[in-house]
């Protein structure tokens, strides 16, 4: 088990954990919140354990609040990263990737790509980029826009709790 390295989740009253914890799932308080109203001990001191409870919590969730969180991600290598309205930890997480190297050419792909997916799937192209340069993403963009939409969007879910893990772990 890891714990975290500059927050003990298992102090904090509920709306320092909720403040802690908002943007975890992008711009998507209400897991957090879910979390805390189930509970908070010691068990959530450690990085794995309370990704698993945030994990469940939004998978327990219904769809159209799901679909609302998966909405709230920004385009990779959109309009808003272009425009520097990303939240911090995906400007980060897309500047780790080296989108913002993209060559002019590349850029016009991802935007293609992004409508196309858009308009196939009815929400953003969703990938926890750490690890990955833009040469993956656009393989991968490539390979999951002929996806069935249930299964992308299953995929898209497992993809954000990937970029939550992330994010605790930089905690």
């Amino acid at each position: 088990m890891t714990p975290f390295k500059t927050i003990k989740p298992s102090t904090l009253d509920r709306d320092a954990f909720v403040a802690a914890f908002a943007d975890v799932y992008e711009h998507s308080p209400w897991v957090a919140e879910t979390v805390y109203g189930a509970g908070v001990d010691e068990t959530l001191d450690y990085v794995e354990v309370l990704h698993t409870r945030l994990s469940q919590a939004m998978l327990a969730a219904d769809r159209e609040t799901q679909l609302a969180l998966v909405n709230a991600h920004p385009d990779l290598a959109g309009k808003a990263a272009v425009r520097g309205e990303l939240t911090a930890s995906s400007t980060s997480e897309q500047a780790g990737a080296g989108i913002h190297e993209c060559t002019p050419d590349e850029f016009a792909r991802f935007t293609e790509l992004n409508e196309a997916y858009k308009a196939k799937f009815g929400f953003p192209f969703i990938m926890a980029v750490k690890g990955s340069n833009r040469h993956q993403i656009l393989a991968a963009f490539e390979e999951r826009i002929h996806n069935e939409p249930e299964q992308e969007f299953a995929r898209a879910l497992a993809e954000i709790n990937k970029i939550a893990l992330f994010r605790l772990q930089a905690m």
